[in-house]
């Protein structure tokens, strides 16, 4: 999903902060009071992977047929904070012994439940993200769990991290054919530090050049339509910041969105992907107060130096459409535009223009 879903809860904050009632941050987080404690608690739980590193694997050739055969090959990776330390993303090259690939985990923290959410983008594949996997930490290392299909068959899924304090961390995966009754680990790599602050991997010589102008750092004005498909003509400013940097060797991008509504600061990562069967980006929206899940992509392109995006979407419990508009764009500057449209793409009502000026 992308920005659109801000504005429903939005309207409600925005609206209580101008009539002069400005709710707490952890209202305009949408979380109680108590909840918005325990998030808070959990914003350094992956401070010890953010940076660069070196990573040696060793993976099972074949998975669940009973093989004990394993490659072992090298990759790097890259971690970032995102949500305020309660997300990140990490960047990572693959050197398969049958050629290198790309692949991105995205991470989450759900302050209802307690747990991260881990998804996993394989470059490979970019139209897809994989199920999540869910779990906490528990002193040196962490349980994470979910639900998959291999091969046409269902299994279960865990990821395990261990020694994340000590100087070589390393991460675990194993499937599970029978509920989680047993389990054949399959995966495992081992993390050497090359430097504490995270920088972009290289980008491949064919990547796409159509986000280049976006990488680096913004300082956003925010220009909201209170109320969607009513008439309205009542706007909402307010200013933000926005990081972006590229991955996937330069055919995808994240950008991780603070915004100070009236009502509170609201964060977000929009993250994209290029599809190179389609010649068409995805885009995907993580809302960060709704991190449990992450909604149906918009696609589009960029022609003449303009890119729109446009994709199913619902707008109390009706289906609409969503546009996205990239334009204006210089070297220091641009524009972002949002618009819906209740009647399948004939007409559109803008409902969000942010303004884009590179820091200095």
């Amino acid at each position: 999903m992308h920005r659109r879903d801000f504005l429903a809860a939005a309207a409600v904050v925005g609206g209580m902060g101008l009539a002069g009632v400005r709710p707490s941050a952890a209202a305009a987080s949408g979380l109680p009071p108590g909840a918005q404690a325990a998030a808070d608690a959990h914003r350094k739980d992956w401070q010890w992977l953010l940076g660069n590193w070196d990573v040696r694997h060793r993976r099972l050739k074949e998975r669940l047929v009973g093989d004990t055969h394993w490659q072992e090959f090298a990759g790097k990776s890259a971690t970032w904070s995102t949500l305020g330390g309660l997300g990140t993303i990490d960047d990572n090259l693959l050197e398969f012994p049958d050629g290198a690939y790309r692949g991105l985990s995205l991470r989450a923290f759900d302050a209802a439940a307690g747990t991260w959410a881990i998804w996993w983008l394989d470059g490979r594949q970019p139209t897809r993200i994989d199920p999540p996997v869910r779990g906490r930490f528990d002193a040196d290392g962490g349980t994470f769990v979910g639900a998959d299909v291999f091969k046409g068959r269902p299994i279960m899924m865990r990821f395990r991290w261990h020694d994340i304090h000590g100087a070589r961390p390393w991460w675990e995966q194993a499937f599970s054919p029978d509920g989680g009754a047993t389990w054949e680990v399959n995966w495992r790599n081992w993390f050497t530090r090359t430097a504490a602050r995270p920088s972009p991997l290289p980008t491949l010589a064919d990547a796409p050049r159509d986000w280049d102008f976006l990488a680096g750092r913004w300082n956003v004005r925010h220009r909201r339509l209170r109320q969607r498909f009513a008439g309205s003509t009542d706007w909402d400013e307010f200013g933000g910041t926005f990081v972006n940097w590229p991955v996937l060797g330069g055919y995808g991008n994240v950008g991780d969105n603070v915004m100070e509504f009236p009502g509170g600061t609201v964060r977000g990562v929009g993250f994209r992907a290029f599809d190179p069967a389609s010649r068409q980006w995805l885009s995907w929206w993580l809302d960060g107060r709704s991190p449990a899940e992450i909604g149906v992509p918009l696609r589009g392109a960029f022609v003449d130096g303009v890119g729109q995006l446009v994709g199913a979407d619902v707008h109390e419990r009706k289906a609409i459409k969503t546009r996205v508009i990239w334009s204006r764009i210089t070297e220091r500057s641009a524009r972002w535009e949002q618009a819906g449209s209740a009647d399948d793409g004939r007409t559109w009502e803008v409902n969000w223009i942010s303004d884009f000026e590179r820091q200095a």
